[in-house]
Formats: C-alpha cells, sequence, structure tokens
C-alpha cells in the first residue's frame, strides 16, 4: 500500500504548495532533537524515524511532477484535483490565472490565509499525535520518578485529580525537617493561565497547614518570565486554605525552571538531577 503522504503533513489532498510547506513546518519542528532529546535515545530515534518520513512527504508533495505521480499511483490512475487557489498568480503578476501552472514553491506562506475549517482533523494520526504525547509522558513520568528517588528516597504515590503525579515523601527517621509534597502537571504551554488552573486544583488537596507542596507545572512551550511570575504573584496573594504551595514552571526541553528564591533546597537538587540526567 502507497504510504498516504497527505496524512503524514496531515493536509487536505487539495492542499495547495504553501499549505504543505506550512504543514511540513509544522510538523518537523516537533521532532527536532532539541524538543526530544530531554526524553531519552529512544524517542530521538523515533523522532528521527518521523523527520525522515516528514521530508520524503515534503519532496514529493512540494514538486508538481513528483505529487502528480504520487496521486495517480494512490488513485488508480486519475490524479486528484488541485485547488483553484494554486492557480491564482502572485498579487504582484499581471497574468491571467493558468489552471495548469503549478505554485512557485519559493513564494513565502501566507500568514493572513486561516486554514480550512470545513476539513475534518484525520483521525488515525490524531490518534498519533495522542500516542507521541502519552510517550513523552510517560518517559518525562519516569525520569522524573529516578531523580525523586536519587534526592529523597522512598515515597508514596497518590491519585490526585488533575495532576500526573502526586507523591508524599516517606519520613527519615531522627529527620528535623520534612520534605515537601510533590505534584506534577503536563501541560502544553507553561502559561499564566495554566499556573492558575494547576494552584486551584492544588489547593483541593486536603494538605495540613505545617507541610509544604510543591508543583512541578511543566511543558515543551513556555511563557515569558513576567506573565509567569505575575500569576503566580496573584495566587500568592490569595488567602491559604492549606499548606504553602511553591510553583515551579519548568521548560521541558531543557529542564530549566523558573524557581522562587524561598523553594526548598530538595526542588533545587531536583531540578539540578534532571537537567544532568535522572
Amino acid at each position: 500500500m502507497t504510504k498516504n503522504y497527505y496524512e503524514l503533513l496531515d493536509i487536505a489532498v487539495t492542499a495547495s504548495a504553501e499549505e504543505v510547506k506550512r504543514a511540513f513546518r509544522l510538523q518537523i519542528a516537533r521532532y527536532h532533537p532539541d524538543k526530544v532529546q530531554h526524553l531519552g535515545q529512544e524517542f530521538l530515534e523515533m523522532g528521527a524515524e518521523r523527520a525522515a518520513q516528514l521530508t520524503e512527504a515534503y519532496r514529493i508533495l512540494s514538486n508538481p511532477e513528483l505529487r502528480e505521480q504520487y496521486d495517480r499511483s494512490r488513485q488508480g490512475g486519475s490524479a486528484a484535483p488541485r485547488p483553484s487557489e494554486e492557480a491564482a498568480p502572485a498579487p504582484d503578476s499581471a497574468a491571467s490565472p493558468d489552471p495548469a501552472r503549478p505554485p512557485d514553491p519559493a513564494r513565502p506562506p501566507d500568514p493572513a490565509r486561516p486554514p480550512d475549517p470545513a476539513r475534518p482533523p484525520d483521525q488515525r494520526f490524531s490518534r498519533e499525535r495522542a500516542s507521541r504525547d502519552e510517550f513523552v509522558r510517560t518517559a518525562t513520568l519516569g525520569r522524573l520518578r529516578q531523580a525523586l528517588t536519587a534526592i529523597v528516597g522512598s515515597f508514596d504515590e497518590l491519585p490526585v485529580p488533575g495532576f500526573d503525579l502526586a507523591c508524599v515523601v516517606k519520613g527519615k527517621r531522627f529527620s528535623r525537617t520534612r520534605s515537601p509534597r510533590f505534584l506534577a502537571r503536563f501541560v502544553s504551554r507553561v502559561d499564566g493561565q495554566a499556573v492558575t488552573d494547576a494552584w486551584t486544583q492544588a489547593l483541593k488537596w486536603n494538605v495540613p497547614a505545617q507541610e509544604e507542596v510543591c508543583i512541578l507545572l511543566m511543558g515543551s512551550a513556555i511563557a515569558a518570565p513576567r506573565e509567569l511570575a505575575d500569576a503566580i504573584n496573584e495566587q500568592r496573594r490569595k488567602p491559604a486554605r492549606s499548606g504553602k504551595v511553591t510553583m515551579i514552571p519548568v521548560d521541558m526541553r531543557d529542564w530549566e525552571a523558573h524557581i522562587p528564591f524561598d523553594a526548598p533546597a530538595v526542588v533545587k537538587s531536583l531540578l539540578t538531577r534532571l537537567r544532568a540526567g535522572a
């Protein structure tokens, strides 16, 4: 069976050359080594394989002749129709539209042109993206557990709604200090709204007043430090209903984190361990 390059790029078979280019740039960015190196060798290999597939799809679909041959091979000899916008000349051209003329591949994408809302998302590749995100989540959780074990020793995991990991460190005999409780939550982008949502969910965890809860809010995209600081300060000004909450926004791409100056030392050690490799 011929590989479906349209599904790989998550575009319609009638997509223009500009849409092909935009889709390729969007998809390939997700698998760049800088985006996945923190997840280990297995995911690096998966990312490299998918990047090669996307590059091949772009090579075929961005070349009018190769694309026509590919369409014929998929449809038993009849090529897919081309959209009308591909026939339009460049805005600065006075030539009349030529339906047979392919789009100029060097022409930059039109940022004002919105995606076609009538085209439903491809279900199979939506599932694949969900599977990829689940792999990232599982790999990151594994690394976080390893780092916690190395730093604090044993701990109990508890189910806390709204969080991917919640753990209580087992107290050490004769220890005068208590380790904070840890909550971890994965979001697509760490921003002010994500801070507010995670903080609100954390307050629902019934924590004794003398204990501290540290939230690791992790994502592969992160807002500007000022936005994060404003959101955290706004939450801190609200009356406390349980133990102290410490929010740590974490960029999963390199494990850099915005650590408050008054965060427990164990949190700083944990982030250092994660950056070094659990």
